[in-house]
């Protein structure tokens, strides 16, 4: 009698749970609206002196994002983006400039959003970032380099009129040494942009963030061979 009575029981239950699976089932996935702010920790090393456009990069989310009141993305999981734009220091003036774009989130369980994300300037970030664009700017020349450097120029138009003047000895000396140390500073490059593992950055959702396929396919390893084994 108790089983016919814990069957019945289980079979309502049943019948009750499964128009809430189906419902559950219907809701419309979550999306990280325009405005979401992703503060992540860099993973990748990225230098302009290295990186070219379209090389990818990735860092850690350090920081759960909620939708809609629904944690969506967990601490850990893992942000890719990529470089678009690298510009070189320049020999005489000019500061290095990488652009970063976050491209999508890949959570723990293999599940992805995908979204354009533009790095901000953030008392979290790690770096100062120029313009609306997501662009890092290098350092460039210290005061003390511009002012040596500038010493060097007055020096070369010293020299370059002992030159023209067809001078000898050391007046002529003096021109040659200027020149050449011109053309050593000219050869030098400011400092190039270089964001560390680790380093903190701060991305804003330019577009929403919609989940897309699993990108991790758990698929049966394969078998082990010995292949010293006889």
């Amino acid at each position: 009698m108790n089983n016919t009575k814990n069957r019945m029981m289980a079979l309502i239950l049943a019948l009750l749970a499964g128009p809430a699976l189906l419902a559950a089932s219907d809701l419309p996935k979550q999306v990280l609206p325009v405005g979401t702010r992703v503060s992540v920790q860099l993973i990748t090393a990225l230098s302009s002196s290295a990186d070219r456009s379209g090389d990818a990069f990735t860092a850690e989310v350090e920081e759960p994002i909620f939708a809609n009141g629904i944690e969506v993305v967990h601490a850990g999981s893992t942000l890719h983006g990529h470089v678009t734009f690298v510009k070189p220091p320049g020999r005489v003036k000019g500061k290095a400039e990488m652009r970063l774009v976050a491209d999508s989130i890949v959570l723990k369980d293999g599940h992805q959003y995908s979204f354009a994300g533009d790095l901000t300037d953030s008392a979290e970030s790690g770096v100062k970032v120029k313009g609306s664009e997501g662009t890092v700017e290098g350092p460039g020349k210290s005061k003390k380099q511009a002012a040596k450097d500038a010493g060097i120029g007055a020096a070369v138009g010293a020299g370059g009129g002992a030159l023209a003047a067809g001078g000898t000895g050391a007046l002529y000396g003096a021109g040659i040494g200027a020149v050449a140390g011109l053309i050593r500073a000219l050869a030098k490059h400011h400092k190039n942009v270089v964001l560390q593992p680790g380093t903190p950055l701060v991305f804003v959702l330019t577009s929403p963030g919609k989940e897309t396929k699993a990108t991790n396919s758990k698929e049966p390893s394969a078998p082990f061979v010995c292949q010293s084994c006889r």
